[in-house]
């Protein structure tokens, strides 16, 4: 995806190699403490790989109806397939629908079945939820031939812009137009506030709050957009919502099933900055990577929203160490170096001295500790003051940056920014800066060569410095968090490490939903998605091991 960018900061590989393994050692407790537990979103999920759709009258999904009464009988630690799978050979209905139905008003009884009983509904759930899973991989399927069809764009890094107007009809048309004036990816942001449901609403929807409802129905309507803009602008165009909150295993899912392209997928922005408990995010978050890995689907993370609560200066090293995180996180999840989006951003304050050069320093430190990874390239929001020639001076600044230091993905920033939701001619105005950046230098990668002891060289080693030292804080306990806890990146976090947000254990949204797995807890779609390899054509292999070059 990102064009080979040669070395060109001096860093010390031995601090580099220390920077992994500490993110490794610090990660791998939080790994265990995801295998461990289960949540009713995974459970969920499970189901809607299996085919469970539709919502009630209220509109509340019939996954959740379900999950809820097996997890009131006999409980969510074991897995919900076993007795649901028992209860339909056991003739309480004749499919998956019915069953939950009849369960919403307490019309079935489960069990845990033992014996031949246990094996024969193990059986058959495994045989369900893996025609959802053979879904994904013919989805994924279809992605590759349509690359290979129609063609990726010709210019790195990808264009990446957000539409968002709380209506799917018309997202829609806004979406193939920005597609015509030159973005590669299409953002659909979520409705404020959809993070924290702990359902995912049911079909098409034509209002929300800043922002367009992530539901299957809208998914599949956008794609098949998209794939008209495709054919017609000869490039595939790629779709990209969020798998983040208290649905982030069942968005994945749905995402999988009707073929986005990205995904947000952070590890830790739900505990941050919606207050979702963090073993509850740890563990939905692990499960739904896997299933990005099986879809094929780019993650992008968060780190920018870091620097919306702390200063870009002071807290540049907390983003590293929280990319250094996300790659272990993602890789222990089975994602390739091709799928790790890792975020970061434009967002020191303008007026500072050199300011510039320290973006031009954060930028390439990260392009360089992830070569192979499509760094994604976030836009000035927190110093946007409404002062729209400024703000546009401002993305220029940025588009800048990014082709000196050879981003991947390149979010399009907006002059309106602060002041409305973008009209047309604000992403017009705003993909025109783009091109002109792109095409007067996208070269610029190819030359630029900071000094060796120079400000850049000095400030990217500095920031490297500080977030070996924090990580090494954290895998070891020794940071003055409180060591209570097991997990010494939990300890971190609930002592405000991160984007100075302070959030325990054990409190925080949904911690009722997480249960720790029995001994004889069985998910088939766990099971699949870390023993059976994705089918790839020989095509989506090269792209895929050549996305970098």
């Amino acid at each position: 995806m990102t064009p080979r960018v040669p070395r060109r900061l001096e860093l010390d590989p031995v601090t580099v190699r220390r920077a992994r393994t500490l993110a490794r050692r610090a990660g791998k407790p939080v790994v265990d403490l995801a295998r461990a537990h289960t949540t009713v979103s995974v459970e969920r999920a499970t189901l809607r790989m299996a085919g469970l759709t539709g919502a009630d009258h209220e509109n509340v999904p019939w996954v959740n109806h379900l999950v809820d009464a097996v997890r009131e009988q006999v409980g969510l630690e074991h897995g919900v397939t076993t007795p649901i799978w028992d209860a339909l050979i056991s003739g309480a209905a004749p499919d998956l629908l019915t069953l939950a139905q009849k369960a919403s008003s307490g019309g079935v009884t489960f069990r845990l079945p033992e014996k031949a009983h246990r094996t024969r509904a193990r059986r058959a759930a495994r045989t369900a939820v893996g025609r959802g899973i053979r879904t994904i991989d013919k989805q994924r399927a279809t992605r590759e031939r349509l690359i290979t069809r129609h063609g990726d764009p010709k210019q790195k890094p990808w264009i990446y812009l957000i539409v968002a107007t709380g209506d799917i009809r018309e997202d829609i048309p806004q979406a193939q137009e920005a597609a015509r004036e030159g973005a590669d990816i299409i953002a659909v942001i979520r409705s404020t506030g959809q993070s924290l449901l702990d359902f995912v609403p049911e079909g098409e929807t034509h209002e929300g709050y800043a922002g367009t409802y992530a539901t299957q129905e809208n998914f599949r309507l956008m794609r098949a957009a998209l794939d008209e803009s495709s054919k017609e602008l000869g490039r595939y165009i790629r779709l990209t919502n969020y798998a983040s909150g208290l649905c982030m295993p069942e968005i994945a899912t749905l995402a999988g099933l009707e073929r986005l392209d990205m995904m947000l997928n952070d590890s830790m922005y739900g505990i941050l900055f919606r207050d979702i408990n963090p073993i509850r995010t740890f563990v939905d978050q692990r499960f739904s990577r896997q299933v990005h890995a099986r879809a094929g689907i780019i993650i992008n993370t968060g780190e920018d929203n870091y620097l919306t609560t702390a200063d870009a200066v002071e807290a540049a090293h907390t983003v590293t160490v929280s990319q250094l995180l996300n790659e272990y996180f993602a890789k222990e999840a089975g994602l390739q170096d091709w799928q790790l989006g890792l975020g970061h951003a434009f967002e020191i304050d303008p007026s500072i001295p050199d300011s510039f050069r320290l973006e031009l320093a954060h930028a390439l430190l990260a392009r360089q500790l992830f070569p192979e990874a499509p760094l994604k390239w976030m836009p000035p929001t927190k110093h946007m003051t409404g002062d729209v020639f400024r703000g546009h001076l401002l993305d220029g600044f940025f588009n800048l940056a990014g082709a000196m230091t050879g981003q991947g993905i390149l979010l399009v920033g907006m002059m309106t920014e602060a002041v409305v939701t973008p009209w047309l001619s604000d992403r017009d105005l705003a993909l025109q800066n783009v091109r002109y950046v792109l095409n007067a230098a996208g070269g610029l990668t190819e030359d630029f060569h900071p000094p060796r002891d120079g400000f850049i060289q000095t400030r990217a080693r500095q920031v490297l410095d500080e977030a070996v030292a924090l990580l090494d804080e954290i895998a070891t306990g020794s940071g003055g968090a409180d060591t209570a806890y097991p997990q010494p990146l939990l300890a971190a976090i609930a002592d405000g490490t991160f984007g100075a947000m302070k959030r325990p254990p054990t409190k925080g949204k949904g911690l009722d939903g997480v249960a720790r797995k029995a001994d004889d807890y069985d998910n088939p779609a766990i099971d699949l998605l870390e023993t059976v390899d994705p089918p790839r054509s020989a095509a989506g292999r090269r792209r895929e091991e050549g996305a970098t070059r």
